[in-house]
């Protein structure tokens, strides 16, 4: 027995940090699938059936929000609870937990550890790495309990103390990891909540705040002014500044005059709806409107904000908000003919404009894949499909009310999908392949015409 757990740890210790993360995040999934598997985690006292398990954990774990049975209706507390536990795990990274717990028993990091941490945080290099992490958690925790109060003081007077805290909490994880996930019933999202003025912006500061990435939050709390930012906080600053303000500006246009969306609300009501639809793509999952009756416009630029996501480092999806700034600028380059990728008075390095290209190339090609797919196996408009699709890829959750009545095989494709765009499809493909060494020969430069 002893000679069997040498040789698994040796395995272990084999695999390359974006192997472990990858695996890591698998078994996180297939430990909460058993969870729900379970018969006593349902209402019903019935098991959901292991593929329906499977797709309901690996959507917590991915913190992407799309479910086959209503959350607030179906499951017992027991299986909320497990839920809820994976979204913190999944929003936080499993690596994360396991230094806290570390850290309260007084280990120390090793430098294995150290390079597993850097990988699931999409970190550049080692240095104060465990202080980002002590950081990220403890930052996490304040951030979620003023979200829980503030949801607190909504839900309590309709649902009594008890209640009315627990929902506070779970909503508030929820919006922070980018989850989406609600216990409002009947698939209802937040729609009840469509014109209260603290639901609305609660939640939208939660999406926001998680979605920024924990390195832009502490790098803001420690410098301040903008002129002190890294160049890394201001690209996203500005990118998400920018695509908030655009998809508001948009929704309330394309939906005003839709009387089954932003139409029929007050002039309050259209403001906080507009505003909510513009920052829930950034990988929240929560709505607070009638999303299949919106016009064929906003899903089309739901579509686009879904597929760019939120930031690195942070709980969101998507290809990132960096990754299409850096796209951009690059292109903008090309267009004025200059040879070097600037902005702000800084140059962008060849690697991080290839691995750009890399990870928007990855993502095109998995979302058309998976769409192609569905639409032979599904019984779907198109429209609606590669918005489920991209939905799971960005690890949003929002959907047109197709997830329900997937087939079996549809419901394995956006596991597939929801895993990948949590994990990354660039870690997976790294996690997978061999490790070329380095060659010190270079080929002479080939001529190839583009365009």
């Amino acid at each position: 027995m002893a000679s069997i757990i040498k040789k698994r740890e040796k395995k272990a210790k084999a695999l390359s940090p974006a192997q472990i993360v990858v695996v890591g995040f698998a078994i996180t999934i297939l430990l909460g699938a058993m969870l729900l598997n379970f018969p006593f985690a349902s209402k019903s006292g019935k098991s959901i059936g292991f593929v329906n398990a499977l797709f309901t954990a690996t959507s917590a774990t991915c913190v992407t929000g799309l479910v086959v049975v209503d959350t607030g209706t179906y499951w017992t507390n027991f299986g909320k609870v497990v839920i809820i536990g994976l979204i913190q795990v999944g929003g936080l990274g499993f690596m994360s937990l396991a230094t806290l717990f570390s850290m309260l028993l007084g280990k120390k990091i090793s430098l294995r550890e150290r390079l597993i941490i850097q990988e699931s945080l999409n970190q550049n290099d080692l240095a104060g790495l465990i202080r980002l992490t002590r950081h990220i958690l403890f930052g996490t925790f304040i951030i979620e309990g003023a979200g829980a109060l503030l949801l607190a003081s909504v839900f309590i007077p309709e649902n009594g103390i008890a209640k009315g805290l627990a929902y506070g909490a779970f909503h508030s994880i929820s919006a922070f990891c980018n989850a989406g996930f609600d216990l409002t019933g009947n698939g209802r999202s937040l729609v009840p909540y469509v014109d209260n003025v603290t639901v609305n912006l609660t939640i939208c500061s939660l999406v926001i705040l998680g979605g920024l990435g924990f390195t832009v939050i502490a790098d803001v709390l420690q410098k301040g002014k903008a002129q002190r930012l890294a160049l890394h906080s201001k690209i996203v600053l500005t990118m998400t500044s920018i695509l908030l303000a655009a998809g508001f500006v948009l929704f309330f246009v394309f939906e005003s005059g839709n009387p089954s969306t932003l139409g029929g609300l007050s002039a309050k009501g259209r403001v906080l709806a507009a505003l909510f639809q513009s920052v829930s793509p950034r990988t929240a999952g929560f709505n607070t409107i009638d999303l299949a009756a919106m016009t064929d416009s906003s899903k089309l630029l739901t579509i686009i904000l879904m597929f760019i996501g939120g930031s690195p480092a942070s709980t969101a999806g998507g290809i990132k908000t960096s990754t299409f700034a850096l796209l951009v600028i690059a292109i903008i380059t090309l267009i004025k003919g200059r040879e070097h990728v600037e902005i702000y008075r800084r140059n962008i390095s060849y690697s991080a404009v290839t691995k750009s290209l890399a990870v928007f190339g990855l993502a095109m090609t998995l979302v058309v894949t998976v769409t192609m797919i569905l639409n032979i196996t599904e019984k779907f408009d198109f429209l609606d499909i590669l918005f489920e699709a991209v939905s799971a890829f960005g690890t949003v959750g929002l959907t047109l009310g197709i997830t329900s009545g997937l087939t079996v095989i549809g419901k394995l494709v956006l596991i597939f999908t929801m895993f990948a765009g949590r994990v990354g499809a660039l870690t997976i493909l790294i996690a997978l392949a061999s490790r070329e060494k380095k060659t010190l020969i270079k080929y002479p430069e080939g001529k190839v015409i583009v365009g």
